[in-house]
């Protein structure tokens, strides 16, 4: 005769067979067999109990997004359950695995207009890869393993609905899940298309490689194709720390929040190698008129960005090691060797504000710090707006340093529940959130969360008493008045430590410092609170660098607000190269964004992140991800 077992203990035993070892969440009185679950099999898997539930949804996406397996968290009945589409909304747009375990009222109480009921699956089913709502005990356990199948395969969230008295039921524990299935696809480059991207690559005079998060396991391999060919890489946001950043081809990523080389050389290019990316707006990155061998594992990617000449349905890794052998080794180009100077004077030029004694301190200096004494092996939960243009730029990701961000969604309050995962997943590194006074006091509670499970995190808070990110939205794309940006002064420090952290208030390079040291010489969470400039980052929306193509009124202004004397446009060193290659400097030598904007698209179009229609939109960053302080 089968053992018995409950519908939740089977539930959590077939989560744990799929590998998940913790999961977020916050009781309430619908999931209580599923929390006598977790008392059960507290030994084999840990419980976070987070302080709201969307930052146990934004954990959980975290732990997908820097482990590649699938994050579980849960929600109560009603409330409860609806505070999770925040986080769920962030890992369909980012496109990582999560199940969202929805409690239900008793079963014999649904549709009843009982306490804390509500219709729970169509709440769910627009974020959802795949949404059920359970109608037997003995469905729970197939219903699971379903749903993390279905999170894999579609790479978003799963939800399933258990009503409370199903998790109670007791089921024939016989189920076994389809764990040992659960294999990688195996990719073949085609050889013609092989061979006629080895002939884009041999005319090519200014080739570039542009990859995403799809070449993460690909580092190798996209190194292989820069050398040999001389092709300058550039990133999407979210594949930051692919690539050493020091490594010399790799300029960073592209967009609004990028630094300046990456920004800006797209325009020039006559063929790009578009590696596992789904860039929104890339209209406004590249020259319309290159050249596009796009890589991708799907077909309904193919061509859905920018127009392109040749598909390779294939993982990044296979096909960029086919196209390493495809062609004959090229010399570096005028087009090459600029791009590596143009990145050379970013870098002097970021580098002279390190140790800038301004007042309030500038970001330099605080990221001077950190890339100093952060290890080898950090891992940052980044929260998004101007934090987020500051950590692309500043920010030296290096050997097996990790991160992970709000990315295509962009939500407030992601650093701490990011950070949460981070030493969830990897108790034995450095971990650091990274949040705007904004974006951390939308979910700054979790730092009792970190307090609780003795959590060693430094949270650094960058204070400017703004919504930065939408004070440079409304006076630089909507032209408005500055409206509800405001944020009220705020001792972040006393109110830590009110929490039970070790907290710090720090005006200046030297006491950050100093705070740094003491937070790694504490097991306590740590606070430190940054009261930063109000000024806002340089702007790659728009640069004003070049006046022999631009207003020289216009340049002066950028200059002087920027203090940016010491940079060159890329068409600087683009003519200095070509004139020592002996090449010929044409139109697109000069290219600026706003100039392969206007020829790409010349009617008004709607700004999707502010809505505003204007004739001249922003270039939008790397696959969506704009880095905006929105809800």
């Amino acid at each position: 005769m089968a053992k018995m077992i409950s519908g939740s203990d089977a539930v959590l035993k077939v989560i744990r067979q799929w590998g998940v070892k913790h999961i977020y969440g916050y009781p309430g009185g619908s999931f209580d067999s599923t929390m006598n679950a977790i008392y059960n099999q507290r030994k084999e898997l840990e419980f976070i109990q987070v302080r709201h539930e969307e930052a146990g949804a934004l954990a959980a996406t975290a732990d997908a997004k820097l482990t590649g397996k699938i994050g579980v968290c849960f929600g109560s009945a009603g409330p409860g359950a609806i505070h999770l589409l925040n986080g769920l909304y962030d890992a369909k747009h980012d496109h990582v695995p999560v199940l969202a375990i929805i409690a239900q009222v008793p079963s014999t109480r649904m549709n009843l207009d009982f306490f804390q009921a509500m219709d729970e699956e169509p709440a769910f089913e627009d974020v959802s890869v795949w949404n059920k709502t359970a109608m037997t005990a003995e469905s729970l356990p197939r219903m699971i393993d379903e749903a993390i199948r279905q999170a894999y395969k579609h790479h978003g969230p799963a939800t399933v609905t258990i009503p409370k008295d199903f998790g109670w039921a007791k089921i024939p524990d016989t189920f076994v899940p389809n764990v040992a299935n659960h294999v990688k696809a195996h990719y073949v480059v085609d050889q013609d298309l092989l061979a006629k991207a080895g002939k884009l690559i041999k005319d090519a005079k200014a080739p570039m490689i542009y990859f995403g998060i799809g070449a993460k396991d690909a580092a190798e391999e996209l190194k292989r194709v820069s050398e040999k060919y001389k092709m300058p890489l550039v990133s999407s946001v979210l594949a930051k720390g692919i690539l050493d950043e020091k490594y010399p081809a790799y300029l960073g990523s592209a967009g609004r929040v990028a630094p300046k080389p990456g920004a800006e050389i797209g325009f020039s290019t006559d063929l790009i190698v578009w590696v596992g990316t789904d860039v929104p707006f890339s209209i406004f990155l590249f020259n319309p008129n290159a050249k596009v061998i796009q890589i991708d594992t799907d077909p309904e990617k193919m061509g859905k960005r920018h127009h392109i000449d040749v598909p390779l349905l294939c993982d990044a890794k296979t096909a960029l090691a086919a196209l390493a052998d495809v062609a004959d080794e090229k010399a570096p180009s005028a087009f090459y060797d600029a791009a590596l100077a143009d990145k050379q004077n970013w870098l002097d030029w970021q580098n002279s504000f390190n140790d800038s004694e301004e007042m309030p301190v500038r970001p330099e200096p605080i990221f001077d710090v950190i890339n100093q004494m952060a290890s080898s092996k950090a891992v940052f939960g980044v929260d998004v707006g101007n934090v987020n243009i500051n950590f692309e730029r500043l920010l030296m990701i290096h050997d097996d340093q990790k991160w992970c961000t709000s990315g295509q969604y962009a939500t407030m309050g992601y650093g701490l529940p990011a950070a949460i995962s981070a030493k969830v997943n990897y108790p034995d590194r450095d971990v650091y959130s990274l949040s705007g006074d904004g974006g951390f006091a939308m979910l700054m509670e979790e730092i009792l969360t970190q307090v609780k499970y003795h959590m060693h995190i430094i949270n650094v808070v960058f204070s400017n008493e703004c919504l930065g990110y939408i004070v440079a939205e409304q006076l630089d794309d909507s032209h408005q008045p500055l409206s509800g940006v405001d944020l009220p002064e705020t001792d972040w420090a006393t109110v830590a430590k009110g929490m039970g952290a070790m907290a710090f208030t720090v005006r200046t390079k030297a006491e950050f410092q100093a705070a740094m040291v003491e937070a790694q010489q504490t097991d306590l969470p740590v606070v430190i609170d940054v009261k930063l400039t109000h000024e806002m980052p340089l702007s790659t929306n728009h640069m004003f660098l070049d006046k022999e193509t631009q207003d020289p009124k216009l340049v002066d202004e950028y200059v002087e607000k920027y203090q940016a004397q010491a940079l060159k446009p890329f068409s600087y060193f683009l003519k200095a190269a070509k004139e020592a290659h002996g090449e010929e400097i044409d139109a697109f030598s000069g290219a600026s964004a706003a100039s392969v904007e206007d020829e790409a698209d010349n009617q008004p179009i709607a700004d999707t992140t502010t809505g505003a229609s204007e004739d001249a939109p922003e270039p939008a960053d790397t696959d969506a991800t704009s880095g905006a302080s929105q809800h």
